[in-house]
């Protein structure tokens, strides 16, 4: 029996799949999937989507893992993941991703659709190859541009369900755009000093924590615009909307502490209640869909 720490373990091919990151994806994958449609979703597409759609997630989360290796091993917060420890190979880790990519697109082909497939790889290829290995290390601005290819999952999720890119659904990945440069930027002011160490030019480093910091309040003002627009376009009604300015109000407030505080646990608790409150609100939107079309 190999022990927990082979490469045969199968902890280790799970962390490559980066699961939390993986999960937070998926479940906003599948509010787009309920959203697209009135009632019930449709058995088939949104089991065989999900799956597909979560395989593609972990292939790119692997291949990211194979192109940080060296800077993640130099960083107290990876340096424990399986490439960087020798649990796994470079071998281990490529065929891994090749196998869970190819899965991937052979499930959306053939039993969800081609459309879905195509957005799917370009997402993937845009978040391993296109911003992993070349935006993350050429500009400060890498989280905006790269935060394109990471916004996709509900986009994918209503594609999955609908076979069409519906500009609901391209409402969806607007506000996950949005929110995602003040969602990393806060952690990226805690990490700033690990990101000089290997030399990634996140904001915090090229900028100051200062400059950052006032992005963050400036992108959360900008979110609390377009989280108002599912409710000005009636895609969603009054409880969904209630509750957006309720968390955008929460987002601006950890934002002005940011600013007034200065401090790295500050950005930290930022940084968890931007995770709470993506997941709010398109729990949000979810619940406000079904009030809506049970009523």
């Amino acid at each position: 029996m190999p022990s927990q720490t082979t490469p045969l373990s199968w902890k280790n091919y799970l962390t490559l799949c980066k699961p939390n990151v993986v999960a937070e994806m998926m479940f906003t994958a599948i509010v787009g999937m309920l959203l697209a449609v009135p009632g019930m979703p449709a058995l088939e597409p949104f089991i065989y989507g999900s799956i597909g759609i979560a395989l593609a997630a972990s292939s790119a989360a692997a291949i990211n893992h194979f192109i940080d290796r060296k800077a993640d091993a130099q960083m107290s917060r990876t340096e424990n993941r399986p490439l960087p420890m020798g649990n796994l190979s470079t071998v281990n880790v490529l065929s891994f991703a090749a196998v869970l990519g190819i899965s991937a697109m052979l499930i959306l082909v053939f039993l969800v659709n081609t459309l879905t497939a195509v957005l799917t790889f370009l997402s993937l290829f845009g978040y391993a190859i296109i911003y992993t290995l070349y935006l993350k290390r050429a500009t400060p601005q890498n989280i905006v541009i790269g935060g394109l290819f990471g916004a996709t999952p509900p986009l994918l999720g209503w594609c999955a369900m609908t076979g069409e890119v519906h500009p609901h659904a391209l409402l969806l990945a607007l506000i996950i755009y949005v929110w995602t440069p003040p969602h990393f930027w806060a952690l990226a002011i805690a990490r700033r000093e690990e990101y000089a160490k290997v030399n990634i030019p996140m904001l915090p480093v090229t900028h100051g924590p200062a400059f950052t910091r006032l992005q963050i309040l400036l992108y959360t003002i900008l979110l609390l615009i377009v989280t108002l627009l599912p409710y000005l376009t009636r895609m969603s009604d009054l409880l969904y909307l209630v509750s957006a300015v309720l968390l955008d109000t929460i987002f601006i407030y950890y934002a002005v502490q940011m600013m007034r505080k200065k401090d790295n646990k500050t950005a930290m608790k930022t940084f968890v209640y931007s995770i709470v409150y993506i997941t709010l609100l398109f729990a949000a939107l979810l619940i406000d869909h079904y009030l809506k079309y049970s009523a």
